[in-house]
């Protein structure tokens, strides 16, 4: 199998699999945001069964095993297109020019996301499971946010700084996923001339779906803080 680390159609099938597994899971965590703005007690119920047990922590190592093989085998992709185009990414051609700005920017995209996620693992995990961990370890640790997710939520979006942090962030995942989905089942193999125009426009539906449920939960937030007069989440 080594196929899969040494040659570049083995690094694009990798790369293909943890995409589509990380775009099930964005699918998944999309659904479980979105109920917060219809009842904040089953926002927090999931909450609680999603927390510091063994179950939910054997997915985090998981998703985050997932994340980090995606990020280096996108890194080494790049890399490895960057060389190979040589003296022709100077050159401008028409075949350039009907190629998506998101597939030319997919690494820059990536970048973004990526700074995203430490910022995400900071306000939801460090601050929530994290803290759990430390009180299940006998820490004398403030649970409010752990007791009360969607009040968190709530507090959280409510500053517009975050609120606008987001939405850049879901403005450059949407991007991403537009290309990435339909880039995975062409590596895949569902590549013909009938599937792939399927793909492409359903690349941009799951894509839509997912940005709007996100979003949905910043935006309500968002002007429920500004008509409250809410003040930023510590």
């Amino acid at each position: 199998m080594t196929w899969l680390s040494n040659s570049s159609v083995g690094r694009k099938v990798v790369m293909g699999v943890t995409g589509a597994a990380l775009v099930l899971f964005l699918l998944f965590h999309a659904t479980m945001n979105v109920v917060v703005i219809f009842s904040p007690e089953a926002y927090n119920a999931i909450c609680e069964f999603l927390g510091a047990n063994w179950y939910a922590l054997v997915g985090t190592l998981g998703l985050a095993f997932l994340v980090v093989v995606h990020i280096v085998y996108a890194f080494i992709l790049s890399v490895q297109n960057y060389r190979a185009r040589g003296k022709e990414r100077y050159a401008v051609t028409e075949r350039q020019k009907d190629v998506e700005w998101a597939s030319k920017n997919m690494l820059v995209l990536g970048i973004i996301i990526v700074c995203f996620i430490f910022l995400h693992l900071y306000n939801f995990w460090f601050k929530m499971q994290f803290v759990e961990l430390q009180h299940m370890a006998g820490a004398d640790v403030d649970l409010s946010r752990v007791t009360d997710g969607a009040g968190y939520v709530r507090e959280l979006f409510a500053c517009p700084v975050y609120a606008v942090l987001y939405l850049v962030w879901l403005a450059a995942l949407w991007f991403h996923l537009t290309h990435g989905v339909w880039s995975a089942m062409h590596t895949l193999g569902w590549n013909n001339s009938i599937w792939m125009p399927r793909w492409k426009c359903i690349s941009k539906i799951v894509a839509t779906i997912i940005v709007l449920m996100f979003a949905a939960v910043v935006v309500y937030y968002l002007f429920a803080g500004l008509c409250g007069g809410a003040a930023c989440a510590a």
